[in-house]
């Protein structure tokens, strides 16, 4: 189990915590996965700003979610501070900063209550989206609030992984269902769905919803993985039959799961499956050989044949020997699926 675990660490930056994880990663027919970082390169780009107030222009949204997002560690809270660096916009400092579990952030910036939230919080606090919000792009929406009242909103949009389509294609060829659960909107979620070819989403979802969603599976009767990077991800990496934490994720992800992807990339989850089931396959192929074995070996050299058949003790020996060079080859192809 320790040269396993090594050479997939080593070729597929897959790191595996137990041997339990290992052994299950063959029986998985249907994973979870979280949309940033995973499916997506998770490296968000601003494509437009919006203002809602004439008291702000697009600077100003700009600088008031940079000033708020450079103390989260969030893919979008990277590209909105990237962006407004980009524009020389000096970022302000923030006091009373608070994280709201999948909804966002607040914080105060020169004495006035700023939020960047989630159109989920928009929808618990009965505020109304702009007309000009919906686009046919696949985009991210934060919003920025001031003082409880809408100034503006940004948009960001993810770009897939190249790898990601030919992950999804192949588990499908194997029989495992793919499904994407993300607190991003519908529009986006479905829209990586039809480039992706993913058999479901759940989108705008909340982490005990995520563990709702691993469940549901389970009592359908699905050896369910669940892939995530965040700590909204930590429940339903520990409800899942197998967790697999990305690696550029959270700390909490991390500890929390079975395995972690290092490379943050789906086809390194692909060959884990396929190795686990190629090592259960060559386990089952040498222990016919050594059963087989043992049937015909065992009654002739105890004689029950005799007089006219019988091994000696000596060609016993020697076919021992053959029968453990052939499973030990046999053995050996398996660095055939690391491949």
């Amino acid at each position: 189990m320790v040269a396993i675990s090594t050479a997939l660490s080593a070729q597929h930056g897959l790191l595996i915590r137990n041997r339990t994880a290992f052994e299950n990663a063959r029986k998985i027919t249907a994973i979870i996965f979280d949309k940033t970082g995973t499916l997506t390169e998770g490296a968000f780009g601003v494509t437009r700003i919006s203002t809602h107030s004439a008291a702000y222009s697009e600077q100003d949204i700009l600088q008031l979610a940079a000033s708020l997002e450079q103390n989260s560690e969030h893919p979008i809270a990277e590209g909105i501070v990237k962006h407004a660096k980009a524009q020389g916009l000096a970022l302000q400092e923030v006091t009373d900063f608070q994280s709201l579990t999948s909804r966002g952030i607040r914080g105060k910036i020169a004495g006035k209550e700023v939020f960047v939230v989630s159109p989920n919080y928009l929808k618990d606090n009965n505020i109304a989206l702009p007309e000009n919000v919906l686009s046919d792009a696949a985009e991210t929406i934060v919003f920025v609030l001031v003082e409880g009242r809408l100034a503006g909103f940004i948009a960001l949009a993810d770009r897939l992984r190249e790898t990601s389509a030919s992950a999804v294609d192949a588990f499908h060829e194997d029989g495992v269902k793919v499904v994407m659960a993300t607190g991003d909107n519908k529009q986006v979620a479905e829209s990586v769905k039809r480039q992706l070819g993913l058999n479901d989403v759940y989108a705008e979802v909340l982490p005990h919803q995520k563990v709702e969603i691993v469940e549901r599976l389970q009592k359908q009767g699905e050896f369910v993985a669940m892939t995530g990077d965040g700590v909204n991800d930590a429940p339903a990496l520990a409800r899942a039959d197998v967790g697999i934490a990305v690696g550029s994720g959270t700390d909490v992800a991390a500890e929390t799961a079975d395995i972690i992807l290092v490379n943050s990339d789906p086809q390194d989850i692909l060959r884990l499956v396929r190795f686990g089931k190629a090592t259960y396959r060559k386990m089952v192929q040498n222990l016919f050989w050594a059963t087989a074995y043992n049937l015909v070996t065992i009654p002739l050299a105890a004689g029950i044949f005799y007089p006219h058949l019988m091994i000696s003790p000596a060609f016993g020996a020697v076919l021992m020997s053959v029968s453990t060079i052939v499973v030990a080859l046999n053995a050996q192809l398996l660095r055939r699926s690391l491949k």
